[in-house]
């Protein structure tokens, strides 16, 4: 078992932004000292949420600043990324973090529908543009004189530079909300971010993803490769004692 700590900084006015960002990067860099396996840095804009906004500029500063602990997503809202840049930005992460990326992905906000006004992206779209972002990022990772053409992409390029550092690509996990979206991605063989649940429905969740692993004929190495990047978000409460 593995330990990552979830980055969700709150700057209450547009004056504390500075201050709280410097002091997230503080807290990451002490995340790693302390020995946690992982920091999170999760995405939400204009309404101070998430203080540093861009999970994928923040964690360059996080990368330049560690040189142990994985940096993951959790997630990136790819409702508002052009999947092309997402991949060039992502690969050069990648690059500076020697292969410490982890790229953990959801279609947006559930329920702040001004962040896709603010993007100009129609709150009904996100989730079939998901499926279609996810396909061409990954596409852009591996794929030389690449010909696209989606219902909301259309692009051509000869090859992704740089390339990522971790071959064929940055692990891809998905956000998965719903036991529908976990079997989704069981059948795909793609690893998932299963939000704070309780302990039984958590356990139920994995039960059924990993059921449908077997199911959908992964041996059992890739079966166990896929678990161990499958990550499960918990709140806990640190003190003394359960009293205080």
């Amino acid at each position: 078992m593995r330990f990552g700590h979830f980055s969700f900084p709150i700057s209450m006015s547009p004056e504390r932004d500075r201050q709280v960002i410097d002091d997230t990067l503080t807290e990451l860099v002490l995340a790693e000292e302390v020995g946690f396996d992982a920091v999170w840095l999760t995405e939400h804009h204009f309404d101070g949420a998430v203080a540093y906004a861009d999970p994928v500029v923040f964690a360059a500063a996080v990368a330049t600043r560690t040189r142990r602990v994985t940096i993951g997503f959790a997630v990136v809202e790819m409702s508002l990324h052009h999947p092309v840049r997402l991949a060039a930005q992502t690969a050069l992460l990648d690059n500076l973090s020697r292969g410490r990326l982890i790229v953990g992905t959801g279609r947006g906000s559930a329920f702040n529908e001004y962040e896709y006004v603010g993007f100009g992206v129609p709150m009904d779209e996100g989730s079939e543009r998901l499926a279609e972002a996810e396909d061409l990022l990954v596409k852009t990772w591996t794929t030389n004189d690449l010909r696209f053409d989606g219902k909301y992409w259309k692009v051509a390029f000869p090859i992704l530079r740089p390339q990522p550092y971790q071959k064929p690509h940055p692990p891809l996990v998905r956000a998965c909300l719903s036991e529908a979206s976990t079997i989704d991605m069981a059948k795909i063989g793609r690893p998932i971010l299963v939000g704070s649940r309780t302990l039984d429905t958590v356990a139920s969740r994995i039960n059924s993803y990993h059921e449908t692993l077997v199911k959908s004929g992964f041996d059992d190495l890739t079966v166990d490769n896929t678990l161990d990047q499958t990550w499960v978000s918990r709140k806990v409460f640190v003190a003394e004692s359960r009293a205080e």
